[in-house]
């Protein structure tokens, strides 16, 4: 039977009866209502506890960005989910992981592109550039900017309002942090790694959006993360770092721009069994792709080199 815990915390941001709640079958989900910050606005925050939850132990967190897509497919905007309670209670039953925590950080809508973009590449590039950015729409009328970039005031309400928070209520291993993520969720990924790389010990990209926008041809977003990660990679030591990508949909447009990535990691001779960067030849962008290679991710995370 599926099981829920709703923890009436902080201020609901709607009637009872106009909420859908996801469920799991594995484990528990405890859910904070508009969490409360001073950094971005209020959203959703789900805990995931794995089976057997012992606040005599303490566990690795995974803080895992898009929450509202990680664990019920009814429950979400497309019908897919990373069926992450499924997955990692699999892991954990056959020994290949240690239990661990999962933290989904709702995001914020239409905010998603502004919050997920690293801001201090943003903030490299021309001014020109910048404004032809938040200019562009996605489909319609729709800014694909709908806010100035503001990344590090989201990494900072990860970093200084929901780690606190976590850490306080939840029987945690502060020195286990890992952020997780997907398309523009893998690029605030390895950012809020570079930029923080006292407080969280790896991150996983999965299909990381590497075009910034739907530019598909002379495109110098890139080129701004690139310059970001190469003057950055000294900041880690021994961190984990996974990046991969699928040749499908939007998918794509990766391949070739994961290439020079992968390219910095070498010439900065970063720890063979730290970093690792996979293709998945056929695979598309969609959550039932990252479904299916998550654990590989997890794994990697979380197994000592």
């Amino acid at each position: 039977m599926k099981k829920i815990i709703l923890l009436a915390i902080f201020v609901f941001s709607g009637p009872l009866s106009a909420m859908v709640w996801p469920q799991v079958s594995d484990g528990k989900l405890e859910r904070y209502q508009s969490f409360k910050s001073e950094h971005v606005p209020d959203r959703t925050i789900e805990v995931w506890l794995p089976p057997g939850y012992n606040k005599n132990n303490q566990y690795p967190v995974i803080y895992m960005h898009d929450g509202q897509m990680l664990f019920d497919t009814e429950r979400t905007w497309n019908g897919q989910s990373w069926d992450l309670d499924k997955t990692v209670t699999s892991l954990i039953n056959n020994r290949q992981v240690k239990p661990f925590i999962i933290v989904g950080i709702y995001n914020g809508g239409g905010n998603r592109h502004s919050e997920y973009f690293p801001q201090k590449p943003f903030l490299n590039m021309p001014q020109d550039l910048q404004n032809s950015l938040y200019d562009k729409t996605r489909g319609g009328e729709n800014k694909l900017f709908q806010q100035p970039v503001y990344s590090d005031l989201y990494l900072a309400f990860i970093v200084k309002e929901l780690m606190p928070f976590i850490e306080k209520n939840y029987s945690v291993n502060s020195d286990a942090s890992y952020l997780m993520g997907s398309s523009m969720g893998g690029l605030i990924s390895w950012y809020g790694l570079l930029e923080y790389p006292e407080i969280f010990r790896g991150a996983a990209a999965l299909s990381t959006h590497w075009p910034g926008d739907f530019s598909h041809q002379n495109n110098p977003i890139p080129t701004y993360f690139q310059a970001y990660i190469k003057q950055n990679l000294h900041r880690l030591n021994k961190h984990k770092i996974y990046f991969d990508f699928g040749t499908e949909t939007l998918d794509a447009l990766y391949p070739a721009l994961q290439e020079p990535v992968d390219k910095i990691f070498v010439e900065h001779k970063y720890p063979i069994g730290y970093w690792i960067s996979r293709e998945f030849t056929g695979t598309n962008h969609s959550e039932n792709a990252w479904a299916e290679r998550v654990d590989l991710a997890i794994r990697f995370l979380l197994n000592q080199s």
